[in-house]
């Protein structure tokens, strides 16, 4: 069991691994087996949309509660191991998820036939819609704001302190705009469907 979770890949494929043992045993437990069809490639990509969006909103939160509080705690000659080893990766995965969460998004609401309303905020795909728009804009600001500016802090883009430390402050307010836009945005996602507005 240890060799799984010595490695992040087995333990990604032993996670997938159970997830089917759970659905073998409960069908088999109940006699209702998955149809493949359309209905359940719109639970699929909303899956797919659910996990690509924990891992995006995830990464965000950690890096606006967890790292940019602590960096000030952290000694000057130690800051190096946050910013060339543990930020790049982190930046990595954050910006892949924000693309997939948006990318699953934008398909699953084609599949489901309300993209356009939802969009438009037309109703009753208003409150979905207000969160696809906010999703949109973070999305943005994680590429062209985020991104651009961490990868001068990171020392892939060439910038002399006084660069780096406007970056810091583009970097901060744009995440910070996204970690306030995602309560919002979480909020009418789920409202969608379970009433909240």
């Amino acid at each position: 069991m240890g060799a799984v979770f010595q490695s992040l890949g087995r333990t990604v494929v032993a996670g997938i691994v159970l997830l089917v043992i759970i659905i073998v045993l409960v069908g088999l437990s109940t006699g209702s087996w998955i149809h493949v069809d359309h209905t359940w490639g719109t639970f699929f990509m909303r899956w797919l949309h659910i996990l690509s969006g924990v891992m995006w909103i995830g990464l965000l939160w950690y890096f606006n509660f967890v790292q940019t509080p602590s960096m000030p705690k952290i000694p000057d000659e130690q800051k190096p191991a946050v910013t060339k080893v543990i930020l790049p990766e982190a930046m990595f995965w954050f910006r892949y998820a924000a693309l997939s969460t948006v990318i699953t998004g934008l398909l699953l609401a084609t599949m489901n036939n309300y993209i356009g309303q939802a969009l438009s905020l037309s109703r009753p795909f208003h409150p979905i819609g207000i969160g696809m728009w906010l999703a949109l804009i973070m999305a943005f600001n994680v590429w062209f704001i985020i991104w651009p500016n961490q990868k001068k802090i990171i020392g892939i883009v060439p910038a002399d302190a006084d660069q780096k430390k406007v970056a810091a402050r583009y970097g901060l307010f744009a995440s910070r705009f996204n970690t306030l836009a995602s309560i919002p945005m979480l909020y009418c996602m789920a409202a969608q469907s379970h009433g909240g507005f």
